[in-house]
């Protein structure tokens, strides 16, 4: 108890010292890493995952939910058809390496104007194949910079990196950018995170 109280603090410090719209630096495609190692899960072993995966995800759909005036579920040729762009950032993962890609997808602000969230709510949360979660302030969610990604270096997103949906974040961490996500809720309550459940630094980023 007494950790997390002191979690939440830090959470409220954190935040208070960094600027809500700092941006992490982009490149430009010649900066591309070479190679970019695959984070986390590459394939989820998980059943409702790999049923989708033998059908070519023609059945994935993302479950909206929460304080939202327009909770449904979206197709990935629906997501695919939202305007989008493509940033070339750094991915910093928490065990110690970086490297620089360049993604592709539909800002997550454009994405929750478009079902009519409460952007006055804390948080949004992911769900992710194989019980995997996450949870962002929804500072971090306005970001310009936060992407839904779906391409990654001009080609469909690799499943190693999240396919078919990614949330990328290059203001955070490795960990808090959720992979293979089905299903996002715009919340009040912090619903913690894998990692962070583990006792992974909440805020993680600017």
């Amino acid at each position: 108890s007494l950790l997390s109280n002191t979690e939440k603090l830090t959470k409220k410090a954190q935040r208070g010292l960094s600027a809500k719209q700092a941006m992490a630096r982009e490149y430009t495609e010649a900066d591309r890493s070479p190679v970019f190692p695959a984070n986390g899960n590459r394939d989820p072993n998980d059943a409702d995952y790999q049923k989708m995966a033998k059908n070519g995800f023609a059945d994935w759909k993302l479950e909206i939910g929460g304080l939202a005036e327009k909770p449904a579920s979206f197709t990935l040729a629906e997501l695919q058809q939202m305007p989008s762009r493509t940033q070339t950032t750094r991915h910093d993962c928490v065990e110690g390496w970086s490297a620089i890609g360049s993604w592709q997808g539909v800002r997550l602000a454009d994405f929750l104007k478009r079902i009519g969230a409460d952007t006055r709510a804390k948080y949004v949360w992911f769900g992710c194949a194989e019980g995997y979660s996450n949870t962002i302030d929804m500072a971090t969610a306005l970001h310009p910079q936060t992407q839904l990604t779906f391409k990654f270096a001009d080609a469909i997103l690799p499943r190693k990196y999240g396919y078919p949906m990614k949330c990328r974040m290059p203001t955070k961490l490795g960990f808090k950018n959720p992979k293979h996500i089905i299903a996002l809720y715009v919340q009040n309550n912090d619903a913690g995170g894998y990692w962070e459940n583990q006792g992974y630094n909440w805020f993680s980023g600017l």
